[in-house]
């Protein structure tokens, strides 16, 4: 560590992320010279602050209750982890968050909401991903149905880069708010921008603690040569030699109040990290397991809020055992606009010690153009294209490559493939329920003990924004479970706002979205096989789980 420490500091390069300087990544500027606005982002937002709580304090007045962001990635986890963090308070509003394109979270959110009660925050960095403009459509419909065209528009905002289609559409429409966003910061960097600070404004959130603890640890950041003082170097040195070194398997120990930023950290680590062969995989909301159910490729980071204990019995077995061990421990909630722009810093310095640009995402791509494929197909046949399984079991149809000759023995030899350094990863394309999670949770595990290696679960697509450019873009040592099912009840995409016709459906497109990841990674040389389950998804998984004992 001394010896990276020592390299930091000698090419300057704290002060030369601070001056935007492309070449600590690349000498081609291209994706980094428009990329760092996030190091100044929170000074930058506090002159933007005031609009922000006048627009909340606004809607309040007007009864509404309720807020659903439709967004995905950098548009969409930080709000989601603020809305799981902070308690709800009298003088804002419920914060929900609709990222999955499984008809059964649409039509839940459907459900819960009261139009007249509801804003809808649509929420695009682009303007034109495709699945917040699917959301986006429905609940608009849905709300002039009600309200009628008129009314709908002040039930609705849109976060999005100035000049986007979104913008356009929004305005057309009438919105009663459009917020830009800062073109200069990528989606996964956008924690401190309006992306998460509008959502926070909303949410009664005093935002100006949230942008103030990100400016004092920006600050912090800023020190050199002591890089011991320096807490975004010190760390992102820590992972980038590790991962150098082997140890490329980040591991997430949070706090229950904290579980959900393990989805926002994961995306930022995975997102900027994974490309060129290389990439830390972040491990988040696993179980801590016994130390000899970890391979040598593990570190570990325990982030606590202050007073919670949870978890201190099992760090210390891991540092006692001779795991890697960061420890971290937040004041309050408020402090996490200091841990967003600690781990923005430390991955931008990890990105170094890779030699990867942190701030592009160059395969992420590849499993939106196979999706595109798929739903070309079906809008030109109908349908999408017949497939078969190679084996079926108890109602659960096995999709792979991997000869044997059953279905439990083709499954335990695609386990069996995997070495040392290796990882499994189970991409669900389900709806997310208590019962759905606690089953994929005994399959990660229950993998990881076998195996000695890491397991992750991923909900689709939510995870093609996050995880996906690491499964793509790493040295290709991942074996990917993806596991689909029927859908009981579907929901039709609107072709256009205030249109009746619908040419899609949710489900469709989740299952394009399935099958066009799923020969994406099949491109690239990626081991995986797919499970598709019936209409009872939490049965066949627990029936799944009898072949791993």
């Amino acid at each position: 560590m001394a010896d990276g420490l020592a390299d930091l500091a000698g090419r300057k390069i704290v002060s030369r992320i601070w001056k935007k300087d492309w070449t600590v990544w690349r000498e081609d500027p291209a994706e980094i010279r428009n990329r760092l606005g996030w190091l100044t982002s929170p000074r930058a937002m506090e002159k933007h602050l005031g609009g922000m709580k006048l627009y909340a304090r606004r809607i309040r007045k007007k009864g509404v209750t309720n807020a659903l962001l439709l967004g995905m990635g950098g548009s969409s986890l930080a709000p989601y982890v603020l809305a799981n963090v902070f308690r709800t308070s009298s003088a804002g509003l419920d914060l929900g968050v609709l990222d999955l394109t499984d008809p059964a979270a649409v039509l839940g959110w459907q459900k819960s909401l009261s139009p007249e009660k509801s804003l809808f925050l649509v929420s695009s960095k682009s303007g034109t991903t495709v699945e917040t403009s699917s959301f986006f459509r429905y609940f608009w419909n849905w709300t002039a149905d009600r309200l009628d065209s008129k009314g709908a528009g002040r039930h609705f905002a849109a976060i999005t880069d100035p000049g986007t289609p979104l913008e356009a559409e929004a305005r057309k429409l009438g919105f009663g708010a459009v917020f830009h966003g800062d073109p200069e910061i990528g989606g996964r960097f956008s924690a401190l921008s309006p992306f998460c600070l509008v959502p926070a404004a909303l949410m009664g959130i005093h935002v100006e603690s949230l942008v103030e603890t990100g400016r004092a640890m920006s600050e912090q950041c800023r020190r050199e040569p002591d890089l011991m003082a320096n807490p975004g170097a010190l760390i992102g040195t820590i992972l980038g030699v590790l991962a150098r070194s082997g140890r490329d398997k980040l591991t997430f120990l949070l706090s229950p109040r904290l579980r959900s930023f393990g989805l926002w950290l994961e995306q930022l680590v995975a997102e900027s990290t994974g490309k060129e062969g290389k990439g830390i995989l972040p491990v988040t909301g696993e179980s801590a397991g016994a130390v000899g159910s970890y391979g040598e490729d593990r570190v570990f980071v325990h982030i606590k809020m202050q007073g919670e204990r949870e978890g201190e019995s099992s760090t210390r077995h891991l540092e006692s055992a001779g795991f890697p061990l960061i420890s971290l421990t937040i004041p309050g909630p408020s402090h996490l606009g200091g841990q967003f722009f600690l781990w923005e810093f430390a991955t931008a310095v990890a990105g170094y010690f890779l030699g990867i640009n942190p701030f592009d995402q160059p395969d992420v791509d590849s499993a939106k153009k196979k999706t595109q494929e798929f739903v070309r197909y079906y809008l030109e046949h109908g349908s999408l294209p017949a497939e078969k399984p190679r084996y079926r079991k108890m109602g659960i149809a096995l999709y792979t490559e991997v000869g044997a000759s059953s279905f439990g023995r083709s499954l335990d030899r695609f386990v069996s493939s995997a070495a040392p350094g290796d990882y499994l990863a189970v991409l669900a394309f389900l709806a997310p329920s208590r019962t759905t999670d606690t089953s994929l949770q005994k399959l990660r595990h229950r993998l990881r003990d076998r195996t000695r290696l890491a397991a992750t679960v991923g909900y689709g697509p939510r995870f093609l924004h996050s995880t996906g450019q690491l499964h793509k873009g790493d040295r290709g040592n991942g074996l990917f479970l993806q596991i689909t099912a029927d859908d009981r009840r579907d929901a039709p995409i609107p072709d256009s706002p205030g249109d009746t016709g619908s040419s899609l459906s949710f489900g469709l497109l989740k299952a394009a979205q399935a099958r066009g990841d799923f020969e994406a990674l099949r491109s690239r040389g990626r081991r995986i096989v797919r499970l598709h389950l019936g209409k009872n998804p939490a049965a066949d998984l627990e029936r799944l789980l009898s072949f791993w004992p």
